[in-house]
């Protein structure tokens, strides 16, 4: 069977598979195992995963690796290599890619493990990668035009907390940090809304996919803090009940 598109999300976590099945998104998890590499498991998966023996039109791959947003006046595709491995260090396996972020005037540069490429493209004809952020990314963007306040968002997923804030159609600020705590994300939510000279009586934090108690914590230091429902946010769209998708993976269909 052909069937329109697949999306693979790959990050410390394990696999993650999502496809659009006759009108329903189906969405499923690849039980890992952890005494091989990650290219060994994707050919396991392309193996015997009966939602990967199907051709498809289209392939998605959302990637969990370090990024580096660039401005998109000063990115260079001939430095990009050697910008993001001076960047970020002990990548010499890795593929560097970037994508293009328009409406933020950016590129993400990320990277890929080659290998995992390479089993990837020995099976489909069209795979395209991008960050596991770029949906989250885009989608905060967005919302940040609505009322006067400044705006910072922090998005938990896959034992850390990505954290981001616009001004003028671009980042002003992005990163990521290893949460384990609530007291953990506090600590690098405030540490940011200082760096950034935010106030803590009008502007604003939003959270998305937060951890347990962190807002009850957080407004003790910030007056104004909101934690995201996708299922409200989206009319209890039915890809927002899907048990277990995470919400990047959810805005790429909600996008689509």
């Amino acid at each position: 069977m052909n069937r329109q598109r697949l999306i693979i999300r790959i990050s410390r976590d394990g696999i993650a598979l999502s496809i659009n099945d006759e009108g329903a998104v189906r969405y499923e998890r690849y039980p890992m195992n952890s005494g091989i590499s990650l290219a060994a498991n994707m050919r396991e998966a392309l193996r015997t995963h009966l939602l990967l023996q199907d051709d498809y039109e289209r392939v998605l791959v959302l990637v969990d690796s370090p990024v580096l947003t660039v401005p998109v006046n000063v990115f260079r595709e001939e430095e990009r290599d050697q910008l993001y491995h001076y960047t970020y260090t002990h990548q010499e396996q890795q593929m560097v890619m970037h994508a293009i972020l328009p409406d933020l005037n950016a590129v993400a540069v990320f990277a890929v493990q080659k290998d995992l490429r390479q089993v990837l493209a020995d099976r489909f004809v069209r795979v395209s990668y991008q960050p596991l952020m770029s949906s989250v990314w885009r989608h905060m963007y967005q919302k940040s035009f609505t009322g006067p306040h400044a705006k910072l968002y922090a998005y938990f997923h896959d034992r850390k907390m990505e954290v981001f804030s616009f001004e003028h159609n671009r980042f002003k600020f992005q990163n990521a940090y290893a949460v384990a705590t609530p007291d953990d994300a506090l600590f690098y939510i405030l540490s940011v809304w200082k760096q950034l000279g935010m106030d803590p009586q009008s502007d604003e934090l939003h959270l998305a996919s937060q951890m347990p108690e962190l807002k009850e914590r957080a407004l003790e230091f910030v007056k104004r803090v909101f934690v995201n429902s996708p299922t409200g946010e989206f009319n209890r769209a039915p890809v927002t009940l899907i048990d277990g998708m995470p919400y990047d993976t959810m805005l790429v269909w909600l996008r689509s």
